[in-house]
């Protein structure tokens, strides 16, 4: 499912076509693509909020796939292999920012289904030393969320300095915040989660929120973390006044309106505000160790390969609860 030029999801801009396999490299391995999640990353990308650097495109970076070619070079991963690839497709290893442990920030990083073609394919190539093991105790469909959603869900727990017992604030309640919440409770925090669908605030009421509303509503309770999923810049100084003396604000979205002035006292009494951008392998290494662990359950609604369009257009919408999963291969 190739994308020739950006236009809005309900314009269906991805085009199904045939392309002969690709020639695996010196470090790939050839996928045969089994399942991949729908991220909101690959719905700015459609759509033409952030550009990658040429066109045509296959979008999709939450990828669940096995191993059936390898390259010259390649030891660690052996045919037959089940793998994930996340949206960090590879990483240049030598700058500061790769020697301080911060791959994500690493300014040659390439990013899967937006520098090279992703999982909305029946076939595709990844670098063997940024695919992810998977657990065996989770299935394909339940796998392919973790792989963006779930694990910048977990950096931006990290980020937000979320510790044992604190109060959390999820603004936005879809794909990665469902998935955030689980790991939150799991560390014995309370779950916030603002929201206006009401079908996400029973989804998080199931999943164990204590407090779900909508972002004009009150808290019993000052946050001691909050964690900003909806790409709506509008809402930063909204979660700011949620927050208590010290706290912490993360933004989880590669894309973002502009955020509005906004007077002082919102940030001072030692507030923090920052952003979370893409995720490095351990962080995927931890989560999906994690996630076996909890066990993390991704609700998903699961689409047929060539319907890519229309869970692109639902997750526009907000008609998914959770995220939508392409079933590629069975």
């Amino acid at each position: 499912m190739r994308l020739f030029q950006p236009a809005p999801a309900e314009e269906k801009p991805l085009r199904q076509v045939a392309l002969s396999l690709p020639e695996v490299g010196i470090g790939q391995v050839l996928l045969r693509v089994r399942a991949c999640g729908v991220c909101h990353t690959d719905l700015h990308t459609v759509e033409g909020e952030i550009h990658p650097p040429a066109l045509p495109i296959t979008p999709g970076h939450q990828v669940v796939g096995e191993v059936v070619a390898t390259g010259r070079g390649v030891e660690k991963v052996v045919k037959g292999t089940r793998v994930g690839v996340p949206w960090l497709y590879s990483a240049c290893g030598s700058c500061e920012y790769c020697r301080r442990g911060q791959e994500n920030l690493c300014p040659s990083a390439r990013f899967t289904g937006f520098h090279t073609d992703g999982g909305f394919a029946e076939y595709m190539l990844a670098d063997e030393a940024y695919v992810l093991p998977l657990p065996a105790a989770l299935d394909d469909i339940q796998a392919a969320p973790l792989l963006c959603a779930g694990i910048i869900g977990y950096r931006s727990l990290k980020r937000a300095e979320v510790q044992p017992g604190d109060r959390v604030g999820l603004f936005g309640f879809g794909a990665s915040a469902h998935l955030a919440l689980q790991v939150a409770r799991h560390w014995g925090c309370a779950g916030y989660v603002f929201t206006r669908s009401m079908q996400h605030r029973q989804l998080a009421e199931e999943l164990g929120a204590v407090w779900v509303g909508n972002v004009n509503d009150q808290t019993p309770d000052l946050l001691d973390r909050a964690i900003l999923f909806a790409p709506a810049g509008t809402l930063v100084p909204v979660a700011l006044e949620r927050l208590r003396a010290g706290g912490t604000l993360a933004i989880n979205a590669i894309y973002m309106s502009a955020i509005p002035e906004m007077p002082y006292a919102l940030l001072y009494g030692e507030r923090t505000l920052r952003s979370v951008a893409n995720a490095t392998r351990q962080d995927g290494v931890e989560f999906l160790k994690l996630a076996s662990e909890i066990p993390i359950q991704a609700t998903t609604r699961v689409y047929p390969f060539e319907e890519a369009n229309q869970a692109l257009s639902d997750l526009k919408h907000s008609r998914i609860q959770g995220e939508a999963v392409l079933q590629i291969a069975i």
